[in-house]
């Protein structure tokens, strides 16, 4: 079975145009998120989905494949349809391009999540929220799941509203309530990828600006793995001096 890497690499970030080629230790942030995907056992190759030449240019000059998009995609799993349609391959894995600090293990326990279940048509990575700032922060997206792992919800508010409190009342006892943030990183069946990124966009995906919402809004399930790797998305420019004293400490 043959599972294929893609990162998304969109120029015109919002909140920080041209990120993915913002330097970071000397080298483009899109170049730790390639280099880091480059570790992984589980992946058969790996490529960049762009929408400007710069970055196409920055990817051919470390070594990496890379392909232009439309620049009109509204979301990653979009763009990454369009990279992938003639490729042969099972399963594609959508690897965030803001996230220079991802952990290959992380994005191999995903590949082999789908390749393991046959059943399974998208998977997810979640992490437990530590802290109450992180909780309810706009930018940390927050994921409920069921018994099975599959998620229920995603949202940008803090949700389960009684995580708030660390503890949720069920019945007549009080049980321990996790809560859980949603990093980026998808697995799909191509053939789904390809389907689903037909469908228009849905009420809650334009409500939430969270593209997997699509997805259940159809009916379809999202099955959720959980992480103990931290990872660090780059949203705006303050955040790069947040990369910067990571990568510090991890050389």
């Amino acid at each position: 079975m043959t599972a294929v890497g893609v990162i998304p690499a969109r120029f015109a970030s919002t909140r920080f145009p041209g990120k993915v080629l913002a330097d970071l230790g000397g080298k483009p942030l899109i170049r730790h998120v390639w280099e880091k995907a480059r570790q992984c056992v589980q992946l058969d190759d790996v490529l960049i989905a762009c929408d400007h030449p710069g970055i196409l240019k920055a990817a051919s000059g470390f070594g990496a494949k890379a392909v232009m998009t439309s620049p009109d995609h509204h979301s990653g799993s979009d763009r990454i349809a369009e990279a992938v349609k003639d490729l042969k391959c099972d399963i594609v894995v959508n690897i965030q391009g803001d996230e220079p600090f991802i952990d290959p293990r992380t994005i191999d326990a995903l590949a082999a999540l789908l390749k393991n279940d046959a059943k399974l048509l998208i998977g997810t990575v979640i992490k437990e929220i530590a802290g109450d700032e992180e909780f309810k922060a706009p930018q940390v997206v927050k994921c409920v799941v069921d018994e099975q792992g599959y998620a229920l919800y995603f949202s940008r508010s803090p949700i389960p509203a009684a995580a708030a409190a660390g503890t949720a009342r069920i019945c007549n006892s009080t049980v321990p309530l996790k809560r859980y943030k949603h990093l980026g990183l998808y697995a799909y069946r191509k053939e789904f990828l390809l389907e689903y990124t037909k469908w228009p966009r849905s009420p809650l995906e334009c409500s939430e600006q969270l593209e997997q919402l699509r997805v259940l809004e159809k009916g379809h399930k999202i099955k959720t793995i959980v992480t103990e790797y931290e990872s660090l998305a780059i949203d705006t420019p303050e955040d790069m001096e947040k990369a910067l004293e990571w990568l510090k400490r991890s050389r």
